[in-house]
């Protein structure tokens, strides 16, 4: 990039065919992991495996610790919510951003913890990441984002 350094950052995207964000983060078996540098390319697909392991360790830290959340135990699964969106949220938690057609509020506030960026969009790959790409190149160059 002239004139300065490119800062490279990945997306992961959730979609059935490669080419349309079409799947809710819930129905999200595989991400697409798109880097962007000076290009944007797909560089690698992450398979989500549910790994009980990961349930163990928070069934256990959730019960002996006594973490006093109000809401531990109920419906997000545990002290940091179901045990689902937590080991996706892991798979991808090097990327800056995660776009699927839906994004339920659990998977929000762990992202959120995470300081990753949530984008509900329904449409074409291409058109998404073109937009993100042109979000962040104003967000950090501290440019205003109206044209």
């Amino acid at each position: 990039m002239a004139g300065g350094v490119s800062l490279a950052y990945k997306i992961a995207v959730g979609s059935s065919d490669g080419i349309y964000v079409n799947l809710k983060f819930g129905e999200v078996t595989k991400f697409l992991i798109y880097e962007v540098t000076d290009e944007v390319r797909l560089i690698e697909e992450r398979i989500v495996i549910n790994d009980t392991e990961i349930q163990k360790t928070n069934e256990d830290s959730c019960s002996t610790s006594g973490c006093g959340n109000a809401g531990c135990g109920g419906n997000g699964g545990g002290c940091n919510g179901s045990l689902d969106v937590i080991s996706k949220v892991s798979l991808i938690s090097d990327c800056r951003c995660v776009v699927c057609k839906k994004i339920g509020f659990q998977a929000q506030k762990q992202f959120e913890k995470k300081a990753i960026s949530v984008f509900d969009v329904e449409c074409k790959i291409d058109e998404a990441l073109e937009k993100i790409v042109f979000y962040y190149g104003k967000i950090d160059k501290h440019k205003s984002l109206r044209k």
